[in-house]
């Protein structure tokens, strides 16, 4: 009887050191890019391309962050990606979270058929309903303001959605307890729902902060004078016609990644909570 716990034992450790291997295997993987970008931003120009698969620079150049702010105004491109992303998250989640409770709890006529309108916007990409968001946006002398990045990015169906399902979690009866006390539906909003949501919120500020932080075209599009750029664009205006320094273009990156690592590793355990949470209930 030991022999056989022993070797049920052996075999389970084997089998977790496997997986280890594996999981260990794949962080290397997905972390070996990340790495070369900071190793190329603190090479020289000639050993970029001289030791381009180098994960090692011979020495430490921090000066090509630097060249970065001189070469063009990077501090202005980075404080208007701030303002934009959480004017964004702001927006996105102040209107999903409303419409995500009124699909959820409150009852009317044509509810679920216009829910289910709502989500089949997700269908419909972006890049489709662009010229008309700019005929929109031109028309109310809203291009090349940072507005039209705002307006246009914080209705969202998918963040209904995923808040809408974690709603769906939250038990009636404390909403039926606080409505004893006199509360209606706003207050049990405020007072009830949005305080159990942190993790489900915060999952979504991760997910729209993703989504605004790197955008691109709508940002290309929509913003043309230089004091308006995004940090996208400015990392685009720093390849060349004939030549690209690459170190000066993955510091720029390095600088664009950073503040989204730190986010998600501040949030990383509500972010993992709420994904976990929010289920498909309908």
């Amino acid at each position: 009887m030991n022999t056989i716990q022993s070797s049920q034992k052996t075999k389970r450790r084997l089998n977790i050191t496997a997986l280890y291997l594996l999981l260990a295997l794949l962080a290397a993987f997905f972390f070996i890019p990340f790495w070369w970008m900071v190793a190329t931003s603190l090479k020289t120009y000639t050993e970029v391309y001289t030791r381009q698969y180098s994960l090692i620079p011979t020495s430490l150049h921090f000066e090509n962050y630097r060249s970065v702010f001189k070469a063009l105004p990077f501090a202005k491109y980075l404080y208007n990606t701030f303002k934009i992303s959480a004017l964004v998250i702001i927006g996105t989640l102040t209107t999903s979270s409303m419409a995500a409770y009124a699909f959820a709890r409150l009852r009317f006529k044509g509810r679920d058929v216009l829910f289910f309108l709502y989500l089949a916007t997700l269908m419909i990409p972006r890049q489709v309903v662009l010229i008309p968001n700019f005929i929109i946006f031109r028309e109310l002398g809203l291009l090349d303001t940072h507005w039209s990045l705002v307006l246009s990015g914080i209705f969202t169906a998918y963040g209904t959605f995923l808040l809408r399902q974690f709603f769906l979690s939250i038990p009636k009866e404390l909403e039926e307890a606080a409505v004893i006390d006199g509360y209606g539906y706003w207050a049990r909003f405020m007072n009830i729902i949005i305080p159990l949501s942190k993790a489900a919120l915060t999952t979504l500020l991760i997910i729209t902060l993703l989504s605004i932080w790197n955008e691109y075209l709508y940002a290309l599009v929509f913003l043309q004078s230089d004091r308006n750029r995004t940090l996208t664009l400015g990392i685009s205006l720093l390849r060349g016609d004939f030549d690209v320094k690459w170190n000066q273009v993955m510091a720029a990156t390095v600088i664009s990644v950073a503040p989204i690592v730190v986010v998600y590793i501040s949030a990383q355990r509500y972010f993992v909570e709420g994904i976990a949470l929010t289920g498909v209930k309908g």
